[in-house]
């Protein structure tokens, strides 16, 4: 079973890139750019592995949905459009295991995923 990793972002664009990317390597993606649909995401019988969050877009209720991710157990990046000590410390205290900064390269990508996913085995 492939595991499933959520991703979260506001912009479509940005979530038809990394989807493809996931997907090429070999994992399957839900993805949410929404409330409802992260509460449907998250409310569905499948196992999220893992969480992508790009916060760029979202006011402060996006640091709601890590802590729901964090009280289910499911560990999540956050993707930073920036490199900020204000957003390092909010996606720990919400309990991020790492932030990547925008652009992202996709092996560092791929080996932190990779990373969380043999942390959960």
């Amino acid at each position: 079973v492939k595991p499933l990793i959520l991703t979260v972002s506001s912009n479509f664009r940005n979530l038809e890139l990394l989807n493809q990317f996931l997907n090429r390597g070999g994992y399957q993606a839900i993805s949410v750019s929404g409330v409802d649909e992260f509460n449907s995401a998250m409310s569905q019988p499948t196992q999220i592995s893992l969480g992508l969050i790009d916060i760029t877009g979202f006011d402060k209720t996006i640091w709601e949905w890590c802590k729901q991710l964090q009280n289910q157990q499911i560990p999540f990046l956050i993707i930073s459009p920036r490199q900020s000590a204000v957003i390092e410390q909010k996606s720990l205290a919400s309990g991020a295991s790492s932030i990547l900064i925008k652009p992202l390269v996709i092996k560092q990508l791929f080996n932190l995923i990779l990373s969380l996913l043999e942390d959960l085995e």
